[in-house]
């Protein structure tokens, strides 16, 4: 699955857009930046509340292809401008991480 086909599948908004043809091949959950920076699978998508600058560079530096913020949990001004200067898809739904992960899973399988 790819990021554009998460989107529709999931429903979810963009916040962010830069490569949606980017693979989608695991799914992270976590808001510990560091230990997401050191856990999560290259090309996963992260299901995160932590939408503030330091999630952009962990997201760059783990290789993920996407965030999404769930909860609504809002997507900082400076966290956008990094985002968009960095080639982070950044995207939001209303869902909690754990209904959304089981979605993705059976998605991904």
């Amino acid at each position: 699955m790819n990021v554009k086909e998460a989107i529709e599948k999931l429903n979810l908004k963009v916040l962010v857009e830069d490569d949606f043809q980017r693979e989608i091949t695991d799914c992270y959950i976590g808001d510990l930046l560091s230990w997401v920076m050191g856990r999560a699978p290259e090309n996963s998508i992260w299901l995160t509340v932590m939408g503030n600058i330091n999630s952009i560079a962990v997201a760059t530096l783990a290789d993920v292809s996407t965030i999404v913020l769930v909860e609504n949990a809002s997507l900082d001004d400076d966290a956008k401008a990094k985002a968009e200067a960095h080639g982070v898809n950044i995207l939001s739904t209303e869902e909690n991480a754990y209904h959304l992960a089981t979605k993705i899973y059976e998605l991904l399988k």
